[in-house]
């Protein structure tokens, strides 16, 4: 018995593309939402990202759609890191987060 499986197109975005706009919407949206509705939208990104070749056009899509770029980061880490994050800003954030742990060692307890 012969089996077809069909390899999916690695150059149409269409499917990324609109489910990174939901996943903006959601990220920013003012009214409550479920939890459940906010992981499915990232599950199916999920998947699309696994099936999409990493090419400009997919790195311009997620340079439009940061939540989309974090899920792709944490997607890819095995292999990359935090290959989307801007080095400048993480190491900036890192600095301030050890002055305020050192602040916060050397205050006397109050107790």
């Amino acid at each position: 018995m012969n089996t077809t499986h069909t390899i999916p197109s690695t150059s149409n975005l269409t499917v990324t593309h609109v489910l990174a706009e939901l996943l903006e919407r959601l990220e920013h949206s003012a009214k409550p939402l479920g939890a459940e509705q906010y992981r499915s939208v990232v599950l199916h990104l999920v998947d699309e990202l696994h099936d999409v070749q990493s090419d400009a056009a997919l790195h311009a899509l997620l340079d439009s759609h940061p939540a989309a770029a974090e899920v792709y980061e944490n997607v890819n880490y095995q292999y990359a890191g935090l290959c989307r994050s801007p080095l400048d800003r993480a190491f900036g954030a890192e600095q301030q987060a050890r002055q305020v742990i050192e602040r916060a060692m050397r205050k006397p307890n109050k107790g």
